[in-house]
């Protein structure tokens, strides 16, 4: 493990600590749904965890990054933009919250997105680049993004929805890895990565607002209804397509690719 890595760990762990507990501090110290993080006003853990990762990475000079111009954007891009046209459309069932829950919804998901994918995708991919091959790198980074959301349970005191909620994030990352590979660029993957977490947080709030949320005493029944696991069906499609994109990425021509372009 080099001085790298080691850094970039700790970034993670200070990272981690930000957002669990600035999200139990924005909550007052109650149990919650993740919803309630985002619909009301600025989620301070978000831009708390986005302004270590610009200081780390001003600090320690990690110009690989890639915040650069996409590559093969299109190429890359159509099918997982087809996708969440696909979920989009679910909010006809849902409804539309109203216009100042909508702007502190795309707000704080913005914030996720650009926060979860430079920690993710930027500093720690680049990092664990500098240790091991691609696909290691890509596994490990891909596992650590799910696993993180099992966190999740501190805030709304859901364990099991946390843990498949951390096995539908681990799916979403692989296409946001994807994304960052095959377009060279971390910015479309912050963008696809906002939009798709600004248009679930969006169906919720507008199924609490119709009065269709369900009841949180009947969660144990929902853990044995395939509906709990509606999640991972959605993210599915994205899922397989990411192995498809990154079915020619070998360590050999990705580094060769990826040199030319810091």
């Amino acid at each position: 493990m080099n001085n790298r890595l080691r850094a970039a760990l700790v970034v993670y762990v200070l990272w981690v600590a930000i957002t669990l507990f600035g999200a139990k501090w924005m909550l007052g110290g109650r149990e919650a749904p993740l919803e309630e993080l985002v619909k009301n006003r600025v989620g301070w853990q978000f831009v708390g965890a986005a302004t270590l990762l610009i200081g780390a990475i001003a600090v320690f000079r990690w110009r690989d990054v890639k915040f650069v111009s996409p590559r093969a954007l299109l190429e890359v891009m159509w099918f997982p933009m087809l996708v969440l046209l696909a979920i989009s459309s679910l909010l006809t069932l849902s409804g539309l919250p109203g216009g100042r829950v909508m702007f502190w919804v795309a707000f704080n998901t913005f914030l996720v997105g650009l926060s979860e994918e430079v920690m993710f995708r930027g500093v720690l991919f680049r990092a664990l680049l500098e240790n091991c091959r691609v696909w290691p790198a890509i596994v490990v980074t891909t596992a650590l993004f799910g696993a993180v959301h099992i966190l999740n349970g501190f805030t709304t005191g859901q364990w099991v929805p946390s843990v498949l909620q951390a096995v539908t994030a681990g799916m979403s990352g692989l296409i946001f890895m994807a994304i960052v590979i095959r377009t060279e660029s971390i910015w479309p993957a912050i963008v696809y990565h906002w939009l798709w977490d600004c248009a679930l947080f969006l169906m919720k709030v507008g199924s609490q607002g119709r009065g269709i949320e369900a009841d949180p005493a009947q969660t144990e029944q929902l853990i044995s209804s395939p509906v709990m696991y509606l999640p991972m069906l959605l993210v599915l499609p994205n899922f397989v397509c990411a192995l498809v994109l990154l079915r020619k990425v070998r360590d050999t021509s990705f580094r060769k690719a990826d040199t030319a372009t810091v």
